[in-house]
């Protein structure tokens, strides 16, 4: 089943056990990949960064862990997220320069 990732916004989130865990504030994409990596909870605003993992452990769900979305999200019981790095040391591809790509029609 395909969902739109605008209708994951503000849907509850409840894990398999039927506890409330927050709503979807946010959705972060792997654009390499093509693909939902994980939901946030609140926003992440923060200074430094080690706030920012903190946060970005705390409140976040990787989307892995999603069993079913439809009127609301259920994951699987919340594990402790992944640290930012362990993701980061897998080998990547070689990034191609930034193009932009202009959406108007020129003659």
């Amino acid at each position: 089943m395909a969902v739109r990732v605008s209708a994951l916004m503000g849907m509850d989130v409840f894990t398999d056990t039927a506890k409330f865990v927050g709503k979807v504030y946010d959705i972060i994409i792997d654009l390499q990949k093509g693909e939902v990596t994980r939901l946030t909870l609140e926003p992440i605003k923060v200074a430094n960064k080690d706030d920012a993992r903190r946060i970005f452990k705390e409140k976040t769900i990787l989307y892995k862990s999603v069993k079913a979305v439809e009127k609301i999200v259920i994951v699987s019981a919340i594990q402790p997220a992944e640290e930012p790095e362990a993701e980061e040391e897998a080998p990547k591809e070689p990034e191609k320069p930034f193009q932009h790509y202009s959406y108007k029609y020129r003659r």
